[in-house]
């Protein structure tokens, strides 16, 4: 089974550290493991192949330079004439997946045209969160792209309901698949370990962006290490709020019980989680909450005891006081009680992190839902690894 990857998203470094990163390294690594030859065409490859993918074709599409806005709008458009010609001069193809992209529409058209499956991942509404986040000249042409690309798709893949609930704008309901992020147990097979009983070591995974809550986890960091003055604070990560954290953490006089770690390769993340007694993801109140947090899974696969924000996805996957605890969004009270209780009892961290980790190796892998994709496109045989 030989399967095209599309990846013209130039927000994406294919072989990067970001969480958009990871997703798509783990669908590769996964449609792998289950016995397909997976060619990759992408924009941005980022860094050097993993070890485990180096196996992996890659066809670089042009690279989209550093210009004004529009410009790079158009230049971004013009991409899909080198991506239909590289399909078809390195195909054929059982099977094209793409990751939505703004700009990008050729590879579902050529699907079509070849009468092959044509999977398009959303990940997010990118227009909406491009003209929010990063400002969208041509929204009219994004909106057509859109349209066009969503009705050539065989099937949309949403990773949440709520991506979902924007995706039935376009196109029937019966025409879009749910399928949340996963876990690759491999990666967490060195499960999460309590530090010495002198310490409690609060950890957040992430890019610091602005919707992840930082101010949040700041107020309540603050509460906790009042009341329990070892408490020490683990931020995985880097990304544009790193200034303003650790300014406002050392107002609070907090530096000397936080460690930033940089931006750090995927590999080094499960070793870092085994340093964390509990993991949160403190997500404020917001109406287009359509995430399917990678972090929490990943958490959860490392077998720690989480403290999420009750909100989207994650009040799903989440079972309160079962395998991990939820919060009000924005409640930095309620987030510092709920870290305090944790502090308390080691044996509910224990619980509720055993029970974290069966959840999600039993219902989201990347193994599983590599199988799914393929059961959608009539491709799938059972392989061992």
């Amino acid at each position: 089974m030989r399967i095209a990857y599309i990846c013209a998203d130039p927000g994406v470094p294919v072989f990067g550290q970001k969480g958009c990163s990871i997703h798509v390294q783990e669908v590769i690594r996964a449609l792998q493991g289950q016995g397909c030859q997976v060619e990759l065409f992408a924009t941005r490859i980022g860094a050097e192949l993993p070890a485990d993918l180096a196996n992996v074709v890659v066809h670089q599409l042009p690279v989209i330079p550093k210009l004004e806005k529009a410009l790079r709008e158009q230049v971004a458009l013009s991409i899909n004439l080198d991506l239909r010609l590289d399909l078809e001069k390195f195909g054929p193809f059982d099977l094209i997946y793409e990751r939505y992209s703004l700009w990008s529409y050729s590879a579902m058209e050529f699907a079509q045209t070849m009468a092959i499956p044509g999977f398009l991942e959303i990940n997010s509404p990118l227009i909406q969160e491009q003209a929010k986040h990063r400002g969208l000249i041509d929204r009219e042409s994004a909106e057509q792209v859109a349209n066009q690309v969503f009705q050539a798709a065989t099937a949309l893949i949403a990773v949440s309901d709520e991506v979902k609930t924007y995706l039935i704008n376009y196109v029937d309901s019966s025409k879009v698949q749910i399928i949340p992020n996963g876990v690759n147990p491999e990666r967490f097979s060195v499960l999460h370990t309590a530090t010495q009983p002198e310490n409690f070591t609060v950890g957040f995974v992430g890019t610091l962006k602005p919707w992840h809550g930082l101010p949040i986890l700041t107020e309540a960091f603050t509460r906790l290490h009042q009341r329990v003055p070892n408490a020490k604070l683990l931020i995985v990560g880097d990304g544009p709020e790193r200034e303003n954290l650790e300014g406002e953490l050392a107002k609070r006089g907090l530096d000397s019980h936080t460690q930033f770690t940089d931006a750090v390769n995927p590999d080094e993340v499960p070793q870092l989680l085994t340093k964390m007694d509990v993991a949160v993801a403190p997500y404020p109140a917001q109406s287009d909450f359509y995430f399917s947090p990678l972090k929490v899974y990943e958490y959860m696969a490392a077998g720690l005891p989480v403290v999420v924000s009750r909100i989207g996805q994650l009040t799903d996957l989440i079972d309160t006081g079962v395998n991990g605890i939820l919060c009000p969004p924005g409640d930095a009270i309620a987030l510092a009680d709920a870290l305090e209780k944790l502090w308390r009892s080691p044996t509910l961290r224990h619980s509720l992190g055993q029970a974290a980790r069966q959840k999600v190796l039993k219902n989201h892998t990347w193994d599983a839902i590599a199988q799914k994709i393929l059961r959608m496109a009539g491709l799938y045989v059972e392989v061992r690894r």
